[in-house]
């Protein structure tokens, strides 16, 4: 006796039941298979400090690169009320820029690819600026964002590195701004070192970011700057065309078709790779914070 195949449609509905089964992964709306699910109750997860590229001594860092610092696992502790916890343990990740206005910090993960389709990235996130004042304090944090950093494979002719780069800017200069930005230009590569096989460029610096059109967005940031909101934060990109597909933030989903990518030439030993990367930014002279209670990256194949 032979039973047939499931269909494709029956084949999805299983699928997505057995994910809104799981608590931990129903809160997302993955692609078909999940390449990796972060939850910082189980440590960093491959989540660590972006290091920039040097030679022979340390202090040939680029100065963007060499303010960064360590990711944190945080239970997001207040002096008010002790310990706010994650969205759903009592961890998340937590990037801190140094007390310094304009100052920024990256947490980076880093993977590679094996099939060029569709790729997804979600996280639940939250900022907020350090509360060493008795302010709301709302200006205090520049910006938060992500950006990915891709390359082809070897055997791709004429393959480019392509950084989709996307911000939240909160403020800038003490005035409360709250929009989507992208930037596709990076600085200039500059040689590290006294050898020739070292480049290096620091693709967040302030200048070239432009507006996404419609990207003006109110987020939830609540009346004192010990309490935080979790936000839901989704966007989809294509790694065979290079191109970005969707980008969705809470409730609103935006226009792409005006997002550019920076696109520059491959690198000779960055094949197929894969990166992902959370920043933020302060305003002020003193700490902005990032927390992500939980990550999906997630791909059509």
């Amino acid at each position: 006796m032979t039973t047939s195949q499931p269909t494709n449609e029956m084949a999805e509905a299983l699928r997505l039941a057995l994910l809104r089964a799981d608590p931990k992964l129903s809160r997302f709306d993955p692609l078909p298979r999940i390449i990796s699910h972060d939850e910082f109750s189980n440590g960093h997860c491959g989540w660590s400090q972006l290091v920039g590229n040097y030679e022979d001594d340390l202090d040939t860092m680029l100065p963007g690169y060499a303010q960064h610092t360590g990711t944190m696992l945080s239970t997001l502790s207040h002096w008010d009320s002790g310990s706010h916890g994650g969205m759903g343990s009592s961890y998340a990740l937590k990037v801190a820029t140094r007390p310094r206005k304009g100052a920024q910090n990256v947490a980076i993960k880093r993977h590679t690819f094996r099939h060029r389709g569709r790729i997804r990235f979600e996280v639940y996130f939250t900022f907020k600026p350090e509360a060493s004042e008795l302010k709301l304090s709302e200006t205090d944090v520049r910006s938060v964002g992500f950006l990915f950093d891709l390359q082809a494979g070897d055997h791709d002719k004429g393959g480019e590195r392509v950084m989709p780069h996307l911000r939240f800017l909160n403020a800038l200069d003490g005035e409360h701004v709250q929009k989507w930005q992208f930037k596709r230009q990076t600085t200039a590569f500059k040689p590290v070192g006294s050898g020739d096989k070292t480049l290096s460029h620091y693709h967040l610096a302030p200048e070239g970011w432009e507006d996404l059109p419609g990207g003006e967005q109110r987020l939830c940031y609540n009346e004192i700057s010990t309490k935080v909101n979790w936000t839901y934060l989704r966007f989809d990109f294509d790694l065979e065309t290079m191109k970005a597909l969707d980008f969705q933030c809470n409730d609103r989903r935006f226009d792409m078709t005006a997002f550019e990518s920076i696109r520059i030439p491959a690198m000779k030993n960055l094949w197929c790779m894969l990166n992902f990367c959370l920043f933020a930014e302060t305003d002020t002279d003193k700490r902005a914070f990032l927390y992500v209670d939980s990550a999906c990256i997630s791909g059509d194949f």
